[in-house]
This record gives structure tokens, sequence and C-alpha cells, in this order.
């Protein structure tokens, strides 16, 4: 697999999280796929452009120095599926219930999960 150049690593649409710093006041901003890759502001806007700053020299760091960088979640590819292993009680009991509602096991399952999905 090609490595990607630095710059395309500096315009891959990372995910900044900002949090009140309790300890210290103002806020903290951390990439959360970028590990270690943090700072702070005492305003949200002053943490987001220090972040900004931190990420630059993070990404340039871990290029230079050949350290394996995380693409976004973005950037990854999802299937749709995924495997489940469960007991075989909850395996007979949603397939009594997919049947009931006169749907498949896995529509059952998927309307399960988007009612109770974050």
């Amino acid at each position: 697999m090609r490595m990607k150049t630095l710059d395309e690593y500096l315009q891959m649409p990372y995910r900044m999280e900002i949090v009140p710093d309790p300890n210290e006041g103002g806020f903290i901003a951390s990439y959360p796929e970028l590990p270690g890759c943090l700072s702070a502001g005492k305003t949200i806007e002053e943490a987001a452009k220090n972040a900004l700053d931190a990420k630059t020299q993070w990404l340039k760091a871990a290029y230079e120095d050949e350290v394996a960088i995380n693409v976004p979640d973005s950037e990854k590819e999802y299937s749709g599926q995924f495997k489940l292993r469960m007991p075989k009680t909850l395996h007979r009991l949603l397939a009594e219930k997919s049947r009931q509602e006169g749907i498949s096991m896995n529509q059952y399952c998927l309307f399960l999960l988007s009612r109770t999905a974050i």
C-alpha cells in the first residue's frame, strides 16, 4: 500500500474534539485519530486554532519519523455488514419475533438496532 504524501495527510478531514478543561479552565482540543495530538486555549476559538497548529506539527513529525498515521474515520470504507455471535436462545427469540412480524431476521435486527442507536 502506497504511503500518502504529507500534503495528503494535512488535507484530510480529521475530527477535532473540544471539551472544557475542569482543572485549568479554558478548553482542551484533540484529534482522537491522532494519538497524543492535543492543545488547549482559554476560549473555544483559541483551543481550535492551537489544535490546528498542533495537528500540522504532529503530522509533520509522524511523517518524518515514518510513524504510522491513521486516516480519519470518514475516509474508511464500511461494507454495511458485520458478523455477530449470540447465544442460541437469543437467536431463537429473534427468529421467532421476526417471523411474527413477517420480516427477515436481518430486517428485524436492523429495526431493533435503529431504535437504540445513538
